[in-house]
């Protein structure tokens, strides 16, 4: 059982390394080069988003219901099919498409890695392990990222398509991976006896008798979606601004360097630090980040991104411990799954909106008043409280 577990989790991580390889971070630049604006480029996300909302938690109950391993080889085919879109399309609906079968290849992933290291983990009676096994993909999440967009940095003047004819193959090593995975025992026990309505009968039962996991869900969707906007769109500042792929090789190795001590400190801050108190931490530090950047200065802006980056990687590993602890077995994947689909909510709407504004306002116009709704709003929600009380 502790070989089957070991097993596991070093092709958990091998998979997370392959999938995760970032080499096709700088789409916003590469639909720039095929003429997309960014209205069309922020309607291509929420397409992305819309797909992944309507498709996440049928993921996850499909996965709980039958096989782990099915579903991230079906991922990873979705993957290889939105490479060859991507490399062969030229108009904004052919994209489109190619950004649900990107969803798709998200969705199915999605929850389901991590539910099977939790349940290999379980099976061979280590649980208390998880919080280092989490910080542990998601250092490699972050070096196989930052890596990937270091090497689509090196690409990025004409030979961008490079990147996806990369990730077609990478998508094809990671089946062979996943191959190999042994389902968890405990999983399939489980997914033998309930029907797909019991998982999600049992899955919404699970939500009302906990408040505390739906509020953290909720957070999480809110502040990856302020996160992952940032992120994206500052691509078209720095090809606004002119950087060259050494400057922007030169920042992707400080976000890589940053995002790999947050996630190393998570686990620290965890045991030192309330969920509330660190959470609402870590919102007021981002909150304050896009208050910067109202400032515009390009040095600001290029530190307001690489806090951003770091504030994302320490929230990433927290939330997956906080989820799997509250969490029952048999409907790991699905409720992960309810969890993505949050965000995917938020940023169904967010996306193509901040867009819409950058392009009338600018980027730190922009981020700087939604960092000033934010605190408005938090503000007003610490009165509520203290009038209630």
């Amino acid at each position: 059982m502790i070989k089957t577990m070991t097993r596991n989790l070093h092709r958990g991580y091998t998979y997370t390394a392959l999938a995760y390889f970032g080499i096709t971070s700088l789409w916003v630049i590469f639909l720039q080069q095929r003429g997309l604006s960014l209205v069309q480029i922020g309607l291509c996300e929420s397409i992305f988003h819309l797909t992944s909302f309507l498709s996440e938690v049928p993921s996850g109950v499909l996965a709980d219901r039958f096989s782990y391993r099915t579903m991230l080889i079906s991922g990873r085919v979705a993957a290889v099919l939105h490479a060859i879109i991507m490399l062969t399309a030229h108009s904004f609906w052919w994209f489109a498409l190619g950004f649900v079968l990107q969803a798709w290849a998200y969705n199915l992933q999605s929850g389901t890695l991590e539910a099977l290291l939790y349940e290999s983990l379980v099976d061979g009676q280590q649980t208390e392990r998880y919080p280092q096994v989490t910080s542990h993909m998601n250092m490699i999440m972050e070096g196989a990222n930052a890596l990937g967009v270091l090497v689509a940095g090196w690409l990025i003047h004409g030979y961008l398509a490079a990147t996806y004819w990369s990730y077609l193959i990478i998508a094809l090593v990671a089946m062979l991976v996943v191959y190999g995975l042994h389902e968890p025992k405990e999983h399939l026990k489980s997914a033998q006896q309930l029907t797909i309505w019991q998982l999600l009968k049992t899955a919404a039962t699970w939500l009302r008798c906990q408040p505390r996991l739906a509020m953290l869900m909720s957070f999480h969707a809110l502040f990856s979606a302020v996160g992952t906007t940032y992120y994206f769109y500052f691509q078209a500042v720095m090809t606004a601004h002119g950087f060259h792929g050494t400057l922007i090789s030169g920042i992707l190795i400080a976000v890589a360097v940053l995002n790999i001590i947050g996630i190393q400190l998570t686990p620290r801050l965890q045991s030192r630090w309330s969920t509330r108190a660190l959470l609402g931490g870590l919102m007021g530090l981002l909150i304050g980040v896009l208050l910067l950047t109202g400032f515009g200065q390009i040095v600001m802006l290029v530190i307001d991104y690489l806090l951003v980056n770091l504030l994302m990687a320490v929230i990433e590993p927290l939330m997956s411990t906080y989820y799997n602890e509250l969490i029952p077995s048999a409907q790991r994947a699905t409720l992960l799954s309810i969890s993505s689909m949050c965000f995917s909510i938020v940023m169904i709407i967010m996306f193509p909106l901040i867009g819409g504004v950058i392009e009338r306002l600018g980027f730190a116009a922009t981020f700087s008043w939604l960092g000033l709704t934010l605190l408005l709003i938090g503000g007003s929600g610490m009165l509520l409280n203290r009038y209630k009380k």
